[in-house]
């Protein structure tokens, strides 16, 4: 009896484990919100990363969070260095390209609690006096993240903070 139980067991690890293999080698979180606000009173409050205080969902995780600025003051090569409470983690961004009011990449290297490195990317246009923000992750799946993603849908987790953080960002620029 023992033996069959454990023989079940192997063979459903082993089914999850021949599915993860089976999952996507990227992945791609993505929100987006219309802010009654011209891209260009928009575009640097993600720009600056010392601005991202004032809407970023993290920020309020951790209010005690260590940041650390360098480099360019604002755009292409500004860097922030965070190091936070569990909510938080511990990594570094760094603007890759910058597009006045129109478009922001970040290489995003996360540390703690788990090592990832991954592109952050924002894009903002608009019509007439409404501008449509896009806030999307993307990067590699390695295979461990694809076993996790079969536990935890990660769109989910990173999902309601882009949420957040775009709802505080439209709430901040339509002041």
């Amino acid at each position: 009896m023992l033996n069959t139980i454990l023989i079940i067991a192997a063979i459903a690890v082993a089914a999850v484990l021949l599915y993860a293999a089976t999952r996507p080698d990227t992945f791609r979180i993505q929100r987006s919100v219309k802010i009654a606000a011209l891209p260009d009173k928009i575009f640097p409050l993600i720009n600056d990363f010392h601005n991202w205080h004032a809407w970023s969902p993290w920020e309020r995780k951790d209010p005690a969070m260590k940041k650390t600025h360098s480099g360019a003051s604002q755009g292409k090569g500004a860097v922030l260095e965070w190091e936070g409470n569990k909510d938080v983690g511990t990594g570094r961004m760094e603007a890759l390209e910058s597009i006045p009011s129109a478009k922001i990449v970040i290489k995003l290297d996360f540390l703690k609690p788990f090592e990832a490195h991954n592109t952050a990317e924002f894009t903002v246009s608009s019509t007439g006096n409404v501008s449509d923000v896009t806030w999307a992750m993307y990067g590699a799946q390695p295979y461990m993240m694809k076993v996790m993603g079969l536990l935890c849908s990660m769109d989910k987790m990173v999902g309601k903070d882009f949420e957040t953080g775009l709802a505080n960002l439209k709430q901040l620029a339509e002041r």
